[in-house]
């Protein structure tokens, strides 16, 4: 079985707030220690959120989002690529395309989120607190082929978030590259190199939410589009590690980490990423796949060594 790929996401902001242990994005320092100690434990792939803002309403454009700080990202990107190969993967996956390319021509990631569903996130993961947070964007085929062209101009590699089918459909029309501008086609081929790079969602709150099941799995695998590389993100604390178990019995990578659940046993927080990330690679090493390093991780997502 091909080695795991262990991607690491450190956030806990909008997601679990009252994580007592987890790194804030207004301390990039922080942060960046959270990333380098993943990485130390078996991260290939650290999935960055920076430092932000958010939107407190639903902005003229549509939008309830955040808002990238430039020198924050800058602080922890520095630190990540200080050790080595891992591979720099900006997130946010919704953050407006502007920004997202700025973020791209200053700072040169290995790879940046695209979410090619709708993006309706509603943070509601500890049911005796309030929502945490809450995301909203559209992404139509216009907006999609332009991340992907501008992806390409600026030598970014797209990790494409699908929380549910639709996406896959979303895929298949940008990889067509027939596009249609009022009555006008217009063709436009290789927007998405081969292979692709994608991480399934399950369990995540909001109206593009996929069951966190094995069943749920499934689905999702069985109708990927062709030269598609996938890997899983799961938010449902009660069933959590055995989701994520079950993906990697199955041939498929892993997200773990502080934004996704913080637990390391029911009703406990892990004292750090880190130890999310080691039970990730013992779960591997149990049913038989070694962990890939972050040199392996580039050739296995299809990025330069």
């Amino acid at each position: 079985m091909e080695k795991l790929v262990i991607t690491v996401t450190c956030d806990t902001t909008l997601t679990y707030p009252h994580n007592p242990n987890g790194p804030k994005p207004d301390n990039p320092s922080g942060v960046a220690d959270e990333y380098v100690r993943a990485i130390n434990s078996g991260a290939s792939i650290c999935h960055v959120h920076g430092s932000y803002i958010s939107d407190i309403e639903i902005q003229p454009d549509g939008r309830l989002l955040q808002i990238p700080i430039m020198e924050g990202w800058a602080e922890i990107s520095e630190r990540i690529r200080g050790t080595g190969k891992a591979v720099l993967q900006f997130g946010l996956a919704s953050i407006r395309l502007e920004q997202k390319i700025e973020l791209w021509q200053k700072l040169k990631p290995d790879m940046s989120s695209i979410n090619f569903d709708s993006h309706d996130e509603y943070f509601q993961p500890v049911p005796e607190h309030p929502p945490a947070g809450y995301c909203y964007s559209i992404h139509p085929i216009s907006e999609l082929r332009e991340y992907a062209r501008l992806a390409k101009e600026n030598d970014v590699k797209l990790e494409i978030e699908c929380f549910s089918t639709g996406a896959f459909w979303a895929i298949e029309k940008v990889r067509a590259g027939e596009f249609w501008v009022g009555d006008r086609r217009e063709d436009e081929l290789g927007l998405l190199p081969d292979p692709l790079w994608a991480t399934l969602f399950f369990g995540w709150p909001g109206q593009s939410w996929t069951p966190p099941s094995a069943k749920g799995i499934q689905f999702m695998v069985d109708h990927l589009p062709a030269e598609v590389n996938w890997s899983m993100s799961c938010m449902a604390p009660a069933v959590y590690w055995s989701t994520i178990a079950h993906g990697i019995a199955i041939g498929g990578h892993v997200r773990v980490g502080m934004e996704d659940c913080p637990y390391i046993e029911p009703g406990v927080y892990a004292k750090s990423n880190a130890e999310l990330v080691e039970r990730a690679a013992r779960i591997a090493r149990e049913v038989g796949r070694e962990v890939a390093s972050p040199e392996e991780a580039r050739r296995i997502t299809g990025l330069p060594a």
